[in-house]
């Protein structure tokens, strides 16, 4: 199996203006090249905002959009969350949505499980249900999104009866405040230790309408923890190669995940 490159892409974002993180992310991405997939913060159109019933768009809105046309343009997955909505009237449910973007214009989604208690998000957008494992190249990639990052047992890379672990990519897409930067930067490092899988976390910078800051702190972990890539408070792309010869090596030599214990979430 080859190896698979993949971008971040740590900015600003600029609060609750659809159009301007939209124009400010095509510049971006039209930096990055021979990738195969891009990955962007949480709610990079908006910011994490607690005002979908103003800004929420559909899956044909703007953003969705400029999502499809950018994977085709630059030939590469594009993955990242967006303020969504479903239904219309008194049946309308939101969501921070995950868009894993293929260059041919399909995609999947991911809802956000953990909805973040602390803003109030739980009150306002729905949460999901169901894990995403995606394949790219014959990578699995499993993509997250922010506060998902502080329940290990979600995370959980189980053996399958074909003896293969879930997935080989963890992905976060974030907005995660720099008061709590400790805490982001160990979970990234223990997800990819007690999953023996690439750790790949994508934050932002600045500070947004709210008054939080955001010292970034993007980074690439590799499956034994070790960190690849991390950088602080600037704006910043970056690309790695994930080595999958590296990845079989660490499992066959530190066979932990067959010995995990089994369980079931409800």
């Amino acid at each position: 199996m080859t190896d698979l490159r993949i971008a971040t892409i740590q900015t600003a974002l600029h609060w609750e203006d659809i159009a301007a993180n939209l124009n400010m992310f095509d510049t971006l991405v039209e930096r990055v090249t021979e990738v195969d997939l891009i990955v962007l913060p949480e709610m990079f159109s908006t910011g994490f905002s607690m005002d979908p019933q103003r800004l929420a768009e559909s899956m044909d809105g703007s953003a969705v959009t400029w999502m499809r046309q950018a994977a085709m343009r630059r030939n590469c997955v594009i993955a990242g969350s967006l303020m969504l909505y479903d239904g219309a009237g008194a049946d309308r449910k939101y969501y921070n949505r995950l868009i894993w973007m293929r260059p041919d214009g399909s995609y999947e989604t991911y809802d956000k499980k953990h909805l973040f208690s602390l803003s109030q998000e739980p009150k306002i957008y729905t949460a999901g249900t169901e894990r995403l494992v995606v394949t790219l190249k014959g990578w699995r990639i499993c993509p997250m999104i922010c506060y998902d990052l502080r329940f290990p047992v979600w995370a959980r890379n189980a053996m399958q009866e074909a003896r293969e672990a879930t997935y080989d990519v963890l992905t976060y897409s974030a907005n995660w405040p720099d008061r709590r930067a400790l805490a982001w930067k160990t979970l990234l490092q223990a997800r990819a230790i007690e999953n023996q899988a690439y750790v790949i976390g994508v934050n932002r910078v600045g500070e947004d309408g709210t008054g939080f800051q955001y010292a970034g702190d993007s980074s690439v972990i590799d499956p034994l923890g070790n960190i690849v890539y991390r950088k602080e408070n600037d704006a910043d792309i970056f690309t790695a190669i994930l080595s999958y010869e590296e990845l079989t090596k660490v499992r066959r030599q530190f066979q932990f995940l067959k010995d995990a214990d089994p369980f079931q979430l409800l």
